[in-house]
């Protein structure tokens, strides 16, 4: 294959991984930009929505659709229960403290890894997608003047669907959080806590609806990648890194900033891996990561601290 079909390819692939670790890491900031607390548990929520959707396709007989239409909406709510009854018993018994809820979140990370080891098992379950088209791309030949469909040049439509779900996804939760009451109020607790308790806004009750609303939206990403990857009980690894390294790119607690950064180093990590390799991918982002703390520790779309 040439360069520019092997490219288009590339880029496919990362719009992939750019649109399940946008969903990812949006989790992950909104936590963060509402509460101040770094999940270090997120990569965890992720890696539960891909068991529950694991075994929710198992359980459900028929069209491999029902199963994954079930596990849609099955896994996010299951890891947003368990994320709220966390907050409930670690976090806020703590008042929140930066500090503790580190070290309280580490504590559900090793929680739910090791539950879903014994509970899963150690071995990898695939989850098969709804529907996985074999779609071939055409590429234009400038030297002959006209279209043709270069061998292996190809995708799925599930591949496709990713995409096009993360998109409405992300859309939706802008249009959530910018148009709706519980988007402003949640956006008020972010800016002042104190004021928001002065004028009646239950703080508390914020605070577990957007831990278990970040967590959701890990388990949701890792529904949509299951059926491509398969889920494992050691796999909220690089997601959790992938999207640290997002949003302190993007800035912390800004959703432009970590929908623009996902876009970044999900597409890079793609094309470079495609055609370099995988560690080296991940070195580059951690370089960039450095960078940005260097020279705008704020991120790229932040504000910086008065």
């Amino acid at each position: 294959m040439e360069f520019g079909p092997h490219l288009l390819l590339a880029v496919l692939e990362g719009a992939v991984g750019a649109a399940v670790l946008a969903l990812t890491a949006l989790g992950l900031s909104l936590v963060f930009g509402v509460m101040r607390v770094v999940n270090v548990a997120h990569g965890e929520f992720y890696m539960l929505g891909a068991v529950v959707a694991w075994f929710v396709a198992s359980v459900i007989a028929g069209h491999p659709a029902l199963g994954f239409v079930a596990a849609l909406v099955i896994a996010p709510l299951a890891a947003a229960v368990v994320a709220m009854v966390a907050d409930r018993l670690v976090l806020k018994p703590v008042a929140y403290d930066p500090e503790a809820t580190i070290v309280g979140t580490i504590g559900i990370l090793y929680i739910l890894q090791q539950a879903a080891l014994m509970w899963f098992g150690p071995e990898a379950r695939p989850v098969e997608p709804p529907f996985n088209h074999r779609i071939a791309l055409p590429w234009y030949d400038w030297a002959a003047g006209e279209w043709f469909y270069p061998w292996g040049l190809s995708t799925t439509s599930y591949k496709l669907f990713v995409i096009a779900a993360a998109v409405v996804i992300l859309l939706a939760f802008w249009a959530v959080l910018t148009r709706s009451r519980i988007g402003l109020i949640m956006r008020a607790t972010q800016l002042d806590r104190e004021t928001a308790l002065a004028f009646g806004i239950p703080v508390g009750r914020v605070y577990s609806l957007v831990f278990g609303l970040g967590a959701g939206l890990a388990a949701l990403a890792a529904v949509l990648i299951v059926p491509i990857q398969q889920a494992h009980y050691l796999m909220g690894g690089d997601p959790l890194l992938l999207s640290f390294i997002v949003v302190i790119i993007g800035g912390l607690g800004s959703v432009r900033g970590t929908v623009v950064a996902a876009l970044l180093i999900g597409m890079s990590d793609g094309i470079i891996s495609v055609f370099l390799s995988p560690t080296l991918s991940k070195i580059l982002a951690t370089l960039l990561v450095a960078l940005v703390l260097v020279f705008r520790p704020q991120g790229l779309f932040g504000t910086r601290a008065a």
